[in-house]
């Protein structure tokens, strides 16, 4: 089976931090907005390059989100930058009526999604984000796996004119990817070959889905590994196309079950070829404090959890 070598642990956050320096100095018309978390969001340098379109709003998100609308009149190209959380469940009616509902150019940027970020809890944590957002009409939904991906994914969305949420993590995770990608919305990327079962993953996810794949091939069962990036528009095709090979699939998500990548998935199923899934997900609960690595074993979003994961949805074929 093909595999992939991590060219060295780093942060996705980092990876969004140098996408938008490069846009910096290639697109006069992307500007920059965070709210007082400048080197959370590795934003600093886009800050010293540009200060003339860097606007510091302070904690005041819902305020950050209205300043974006209001930028794409003039053609700008607003990246807004904070937590995932306040990203997203702070301003969802600002998000709602001045963004997607007008259909503004804003690129919503969210950083420390997920359990991934770790020990500051759960009440900085956000595992329902990808389905508050999805389910805005013309909302882009882009979840890269590592630093490469995502200073890709960060470059590509300047191009593309709507509305979009880019959400990326704290931690420093397998890198992996291409340096010199071309990144694709709404186009899955296929990285294993298999026949027993597809392995659909998203984020942080889709390393541990490799290392998965390489388990359940020592054990004699020849996993399809899928990297989605793009949660909406979702590639069904790709999907599809795999499980009509393999006739079952595990869907694999630092996010709640419920709204996030797996039921994407399973109506793309219902509607079309139904096969069996299991998920690995959190299952309908909050975080807790606890470094990444202690909460993902300890709600099962690993490797070990996605090789149990397929071979009990082998045996439901």
């Amino acid at each position: 089976m093909k595999t992939y070598k991590n060219t060295g642990n780093k942060d996705t956050r980092s990876g969004f931090g140098a996408g938008l320096t490069e846009l910096g100095k290639t697109n006069e018309n992307v500007v920059a907005l965070c709210a007082d978390l400048i080197g959370s969001l590795k934003m600093d340098d886009f800050k010293k390059n540009h200060p003339e379109r860097f606007f510091q709003v302070g904690i005041a998100e819902a305020n950050m989100i209205g300043l974006a609308a209001g930028l794409t009149i003039g053609g700008k190209i607003p990246f807004t930058g904070t937590f995932a959380n306040f990203s997203t469940g702070r301003v969802y009616d600002q998000i709602r009526q001045s963004v997607a509902y007008s259909n503004k150019n804003v690129k919503i940027c969210a950083s420390h999604a997920g359990l991934t970020l770790g020990e500051d809890g759960a009440t900085h944590q956000i595992l329902e984000d990808i389905g508050l957002m999805k389910m805005l009409p013309g909302m882009t939904v882009i979840n890269p796996c590592d630093y490469n991906q995502t200073k890709a994914a960060t470059i590509a969305i300047a191009e593309y004119e709507g509305p979009v949420y880019l959400r990326f993590g704290r931690p420093s995770v397998a890198n992996f990817t291409s340096e010199d990608q071309k990144f694709e919305i709404g186009k899955a990327l296929h990285l294993v070959d298999g026949t027993d079962v597809t392995i659909v993953a998203t984020g942080h996810l889709v390393w541990e889905a490799l290392e998965a794949a390489k388990t359940l091939n020592d054990k004699g069962i020849s996993a399809e590994v899928i990297n989605i990036h793009t949660i909406k528009p979702l590639d069904a095709e790709a999907i599809l196309k795999s499980v009509g090979k393999t006739g079952c699939i595990v869907t694999a998500e630092e996010h709640n079950h419920l709204g996030g990548l797996g039921e994407s998935v399973s109506r793309v199923l219902t509607t079309n070829h139904p096969v069996p899934q299991e998920f690995v997900a959190t299952n309908d609960t909050f975080g807790e404090s606890g470094t990444p690595a202690q909460l993902m074993d300890k709600y099962g979003l690993n490797a070990e959890a996605i090789v149990k994961a397929a071979e009990k949805v082998i045996k439901r074929k």
